[in-house]
């Protein structure tokens, strides 16, 4: 597994017309990380940043106050001066004062346009800057707002802490025309409203700050915010047992959420692989049995889980109608009241005919739509309204949420008493969901996405997988995830001008395995549909073109 590399990254916000603002710089389209995406200015923290000595003077702050602030044994202050270096390089604002007091750029002393060119050039180090004109950065003064890691499976992995800083009054801020192509200062809720609508690509993590962001009026309470440090989830390894003994499992591991809240909950024992038949207490009121159906699109298999008391139970997704694992839900469940779906793909539904006959519960769910790919067989007993509230027992409520995209039919169902989301394959572990038209509709399923933001979730219970923490962060990076492939999309048909889907597949999908582009593909389309039905692509005769 790739190790991630020490970066950080910075929030420069001014008090605007519209209130805060914060600047965003738009990466190059060719860029390899996030191409055409707007960012903060950020980078690695590299070896310069970390010889303290060298800074002698130029920093008011030590590293082991730095390193307190972070909550790191050593090297905080490193990411305070990689986040100010950075800054200077990428948008031509240096965070930092004369020694005497006298604001960089307010005195016209120094010609900030040359020096960052020689910075940027490698003619010149920031540490120089600083000793030669006497300046001091501003690592004192800046907040701290989150920490970041990339998950295993890009090829390039950071470990991001995310800072915010007061731009300087008598600074302009600029791109630098190579790695970065635009910049704006814009408020933080209209960047996400832009984003929403699919005009201003964003990076999960670049989202989930300015939602934190929009919260404030002014650079004062964003500061206040950053100065008192963010609330952080652990990040130490914890144990696990699986087949092949017991091992530590590592932040950004899969299976690491969840063995974590069992450790700290005490109701099983964590287990680091999901194994079929193997019923798991994931709390007081839920259960897990995984279907014996691995395979590229279920993983492991599909999760069938068992939600309120030994008396009073609904069991979601019963899954494929696979006699040994209807036996093993019915023995695990006690009285079942409901059978829950969360859509009828094949490897979610069928088996609610068999624990229905076998069990008397009603079968509760949306019928199946007409198209292929669908388990026509399933006939529910009550179809749910939006927003509806199943009591299953005195103390276990499910709220219904309607979420299509995957699938038209698809529903979530939010465990109210413990704000878990049973999401199906709204929102899946270890991939991307495949969204396959007709009835799949990348519309709506960016749509339904959003509107998840706004519920109060703790934990997400996929159809495939391990329990997700932090669910607002992982609903982000699908939706960064999915905007950044349309602007591949768009910019893969400026640049063939026109192009069947074959041909836009290798184009849009050239990271990906030739032997997925066949699903890939139906994404693909999902996309070019959305596009379609915007005015930003267009079809004849079996090849698609840009505009309307």
């Amino acid at each position: 597994m790739i190790e991630p590399r020490p970066a950080a990254t910075v929030v420069v916000a001014r008090d605007g017309a519209s209130g805060l603002e914060v600047l965003l710089l738009q990466r190059t389209h060719t860029a390899v990380f996030m191409p055409g995406v707007f960012v903060f200015p950020g980078g690695a923290v590299d070896d310069a940043d970390q010889d303290t000595g060298r800074w002698a003077g130029s920093v008011p702050n030590d590293d082991a106050e730095a390193s307190r602030m972070l909550g790191v044994a050593r090297g905080g202050l490193a990411y305070l001066i990689a986040a100010v270096r950075e800054c200077f390089e990428e948008a031509g604002v240096l965070l930092a004062d004369h020694r005497d007091g006298v604001a960089v750029g307010g005195d016209n002393t120094l010609d900030l346009v040359v020096l960052r060119e020689q910075v940027c050039n490698g003619e010149l180090e920031l540490a120089e800057l600083c000793q030669a004109h006497g300046l001091r950065l501003h690592t004192d003064q800046m907040g701290y707002l989150a920490h970041w890691v990339t998950p295993p499976g890009p090829p390039r992995r950071y470990d991001t802490r995310f800072f915010v800083a007061e731009a300087p009054p008598a600074q302009d801020a600029a791109h630098d025309g190579s790695e970065t192509i635009d910049h704006v200062w814009i408020n933080p809720a209209e960047a996400l409203r832009l984003n929403r609508g699919g005009q201003f690509p964003l990076g999960s993590p670049t989202i989930r700050t300015l939602r934190t962001l929009a919260e404030f009026r002014n650079v004062g309470e964003a500061l206040a915010h950053g100065r008192q440090g963010p609330a952080r989830a652990p990040t130490a390894p914890v144990s696990a047992d699986g087949r092949d003994g017991r091992r530590l499992i590592h932040p950004g591991e899969p299976a690491y959420a969840e063995i974590a809240k069992l450790h700290r909950e005490g109701v099983s024992a964590p287990a680091y692989e999901l194994i079929p038949g193997v019923v798991t207490r994931l709390s007081p009121r839920i259960r897990r049995v995984v279907a014996p159906n691995p395979g590229v699109m279920t993983g492991p298999g599909t999760n069938t889980y068992i939600v309120g008391t030994a008396d009073a139970c609904a069991v979601i997704d019963p899954g494929p109608d696979i006699e040994a694992h209807v036996g093993e839900i019915e023995a695990a469940a006690g009285t079942i009241g409901w059978i829950l779906t969360t859509h009828t793909h094949r490897d979610h539904s069928p088996a609610s005919r068999a624990l229905r006959a076998r069990t008397g519960a009603r079968v509760l769910g949306m019928p199946a739509p007409h198209h292929g790919g669908q388990d026509t067989g399933y006939h529910p007993d009550y179809v749910p309204t939006h927003g509806e509230r199943l009591s299953i027992d005195p103390e276990t409520t499910l709220r219904v949420i309607h979420t299509p995209g995957h699938a038209s039919n698809h529903l979530c169902f939010l465990l109210e008493e413990e704000n878990v989301l049973f999401s199906g394959d709204h929102v899946m572990q270890g991939s991307t969901v495949v969204i396959n038209p007709p009835d799949g509709d990348m519309g709506a399923y960016l749509q339904s996405l959003e509107a998840l933001c706004h519920e109060d979730l703790a934990f997400i219970a996929p159809g495939h997988g391990f329990l997700m923490g932090d669910p607002h962060r992982v609903i982000d990076r699908i939706v960064s995830h999915r905007l950044a492939r349309e602007a591949k999309v768009a910019q893969c048909l400026q640049r063939l001008g026109g192009a069947d889907e074959r041909t836009l597949v290798g184009c849009v999908y050239d990271d990906v395995p030739e032997t997925m582009h066949g699903v890939a593909g139906r994404s693909l389309l999902a996309h070019l549909i959305k596009l379609q039905d915007e005015g930003a692509a267009t079809q004849r005769g079996g090849v698609w073109y840009p505009g309307g």
